[in-house]
């Protein structure tokens, strides 16, 4: 099954009262998940060899847990390494999302209505136009070029150790501990 698929199966009120409930601090949103639902309806889907994999984490670092969307290669000579087996997906163009199977697992898993309602959530994590979201691709590119382009003295003085954000993470809670007081 397809994302165009569960998307046409499905109506924008069942898929609101599902946003509504997995991310209630996004309800001023519903207008712009509507308009973007809606024209997923009537877009034409791209096909494509990745699948959607929507799963559970739970992230050890700070023991909590989130549902994570991304996507897998199905084409064997595109899975070569380890990380065609989890490749972020939110700087898709969303004609690909609708051409994109859905994991069975994550069928299996996760109720046709969540599944749509956390891709669209992570179909529109840098914007609600796709515009804004090609925008934000060029301006993380460009980072990476300047970064690429710069002289090993340039990228010291312009980057830290992860020694050194951790130093600073820790003086920041102590001095908010401090602060508190």
């Amino acid at each position: 099954m397809t994302l165009d698929q569960l998307i046409k199966s499905h109506s924008w009120l069942s898929v609101k009262l599902t946003l509504e409930s997995l991310f209630p601090d996004q309800n001023n949103l519903m207008d712009d998940y509507e308009r973007i639902f809606e024209s997923l309806r009537f877009m034409e889907a791209e096909e494509t060899n990745l699948t959607i994999k929507v799963h559970l984490v739970n992230d050890d670092f700070d023991d909590t847990s989130y549902v994570d969307v991304s996507g897998y290669n199905t084409s064997p000579e595109d899975n070569t390494d380890e990380f065609s087996h989890s490749l972020a997906i939110e700087f898709t163009p969303w004609q690909e999302w609708l051409g994109m199977s859905v994991d069975t697992d994550s069928l299996h898993n996760f109720s046709e209505l969540e599944i749509i309602a956390h891709c669209l959530n992570e179909m529109t994590y840098a914007g609600f136009e796709q515009e804004d979201i090609q925008a934000e691709i060029e301006r993380i590119k460009k980072m990476a070029d300047n970064y690429t382009n710069m002289t090993p003295e340039e990228k010291r003085q312009n980057t830290y150790t992860w020694e050194e954000i951790q130093e600073k993470l820790k003086n920041l809670d102590e001095d908010d501990t401090l602060g508190r007081d």
